[in-house]
């Protein structure tokens, strides 16, 4: 399960970006074509963030479609798999969304000094 060395990460990365102030929501971004189990993340982020910053954190998980552009014609296709065809025949196509893995948004609390 890849998925609990990724959300350690996010853990990390959001841990330091809050420079010691407690985190009350993130807002994820996941590609639906990313390989990531939105529900695994969900599941580890709970284990993640215990003794943390963002220990009772709410995470927010955004799916972005896949999106893909034809090389031949130009249409944009959905996708919900890595790879398609377009309806002028062709399979040459460019990933436009959907392999995305970000950290949209972090809220945390003001801290009084």
């Amino acid at each position: 399960m890849h998925e609990l060395g990724i959300t350690q990460n996010i853990v990390a990365i959001v841990s330091e970006h809050a420079q010691g102030a407690k985190v009350n929501r993130v807002v994820l971004e996941i590609g639906a074509l990313s390989a990531i189990l939105p529900e695994a993340i969900e599941f580890c982020f709970d284990i993640c963030t215990q003794g943390t910053l963002l220990v009772g954190a709410i995470l927010e998980i955004n799916i972005i479609p896949g999106l893909a552009r034809c090389r031949t014609c130009g249409a944009e296709i959905s996708l919900n798999k890595p790879f398609g065809i377009c309806s002028c025949g062709s399979v040459e196509l460019d990933l436009i969304t959907g392999e995305e893995l970000k950290i949209k948004e972090i809220e945390i609390e003001e801290l009084c000094v």
